[in-house]
């Protein structure tokens, strides 16, 4: 994983130069939206619960043979098992949104999630709508603004949207 800062450094490293205005310019507005940042992180992680069960609650709402006899969300066990998953994305993209990068999303999360759903015969689309409830549910979450620095917000809630984007078309 490597947050904006380090791959600012690494690329200008690997070019033997010093930071462009471009890379410096990023690295300031990153600087001054940094609480704004900590805020939408921190909206992501003290509400996932909330978060994780209005998505969970809607979709087996729209999908409701996930959750009757022989649906891929009954029993309980495996009800427990696809809260968890959802937790676990989630989970990766306040890293993300933390870092700046998807990287650690891609690599410790993302890769190979889809072979594995589709080895337990995991049905992906559903995995894949779980992520944009939770996408919708989270974004709501950090365009409050009682709970986010003042100011404009939209960055950083395009951000997050693409992080939960970025999971539900490697799923799907």
């Amino acid at each position: 994983m490597q947050d904006v800062f380090t791959r600012a450094i690494v690329n200008a490293d690997l070019r033997g130069s010093f930071l462009n205005e471009q890379e410096l310019n990023q690295l300031t507005n990153l600087v001054k939206e940094g609480n704004k940042r900590l805020d939408a992180v921190n909206a992501i992680n003290s509400n996932a619960a909330e978060i994780i069960s209005e998505a969970a609650h809607k979709l087996f709402a729209e999908q409701t043979d996930l959750i009757r006899p022989g649906g891929n969300a009954y029993p309980n066990r495996r009800m427990a098992a696809c809260l968890r998953d959802m937790e676990i994305i989630l989970r990766y993209v306040s890293y993300s949104l933390l870092a700046g990068d998807a990287s650690v999303l891609e690599d410790r999360c993302l890769n190979g999630l889809k072979e594995t759903y589709n080895a337990l015969g995991t049905p992906t689309r559903s995995v894949a709508r779980a992520v944009q409830l939770m996408k919708d549910a989270a974004l709501g979450k950090i365009n409050d603004p009682t709970k986010v620095t003042q100011g404009d917000c939209s960055a950083l809630v395009n951000e997050a949207a693409t992080y939960f984007d970025k999971a539900a078309a490697s799923i799907s």
